[in-house]
């Protein structure tokens, strides 16, 4: 084996991953620690030794998987994710840098791509990101209607609320989300308005019990999809590496066969 092959092999061990997985959360409790003025005045010096080693280990780790799978390491997205969150954290603390520096917390995403069961989780999501376009636009859509006619019709007694377009599309946000939307702002309205109800309850039935519900669904769905792929790519990784053996047990009875003939 060539040494690209043994680091590939090493990269690929369960206990190095889960080791990768131990540091990034170990370094995701450090980055706590140093918003922390009570413990950066006592062991600052010590928090960003060992911040500064937890980064250390990442690059090393990252310069194992760009020389092991050379070229083939910036095809991969995770490996492209990965690169860049590590270069982020590589930005020295100058005048200009202290927001990118901030983003060093973006380490702990890591934990998604050296976890399968969490990229399973986020694959599964980008696969529904086109359905839910669609889902999205027809919220947008009625969040529009609802904000144009709730401006109107309660937008003189309750102009904090409904004043305007994109106050009362907040408004309705909120009421969406079920956040204090009875006693905080139906109520009120109703006690002008009474029959205020018939706008608010079909709102919330469509916006918080179908759209959202809607969403969920396509979510879950992709997630289901990109599970059965994921076992249907290993059964047949399995089913070759079958036939291949049998194929070699075959080679090696002819030959038995022939030797003995012979």
């Amino acid at each position: 084996m060539t040494l690209q092959d043994n680091i590939k092999a090493f990269l690929d061990r369960a206990i190095v991953r889960n080791a990768i997985i131990g540091v990034i959360i170990f370094n995701a409790i450090i980055l706590g620690l140093e918003t922390s003025d009570f413990v950066m005045d006592r062991i600052g010096g010590l928090i960003r030794l060992l911040d500064m080693v937890c980064l250390s280990i990442f690059v090393a780790e990252l310069v194992a998987k760009m020389f092991a799978y050379r070229f083939r390491f910036f095809r991969d997205g995770w490996n492209l994710f990965d690169f860049v969150i590590i270069a982020i954290s590589l930005v020295p603390a100058a005048q200009g840098f202290s927001a990118l520096r901030a983003l060093r917390i973006l380490r702990v995403l890591r934990v998604v791509s050296a976890a399968p069961s969490l990229r399973r989780v986020v694959e599964g999501f980008i696969t529904a990101l086109p359905g839910m376009g669609s889902v999205f636009l027809l919220m947008a859509l009625i969040f529009y209607i609802a904000s144009v006619i709730a401006t109107k019709l309660f937008g003189e007694s309750f102009p904090e609320w409904f004043g305007s377009l994109g106050g009362s599309a907040y408004s309705l946000f909120q009421i969406m989300t079920l956040e204090s939307w009875s006693m905080g702002i139906v109520r009120p309205v109703m006690e002008v308005y009474p029959l205020a109800w018939l706008f608010f309850v079909p709102f919330i039935m469509v916006t918080t019990f179908a759209v959202v519900n809607l969403l969920v669904g396509l979510i879950v769905n992709s997630m289901q999809d990109a599970h059965q792929e994921e076992s249907d790519a290993q059964t047949s990784d399995y089913r070759d590496d079958v036939v291949e053996r049998l194929k070699a047990i075959e080679t090696h009875l002819a030959a038995l066969g022939q030797s003995q003939n012979k």
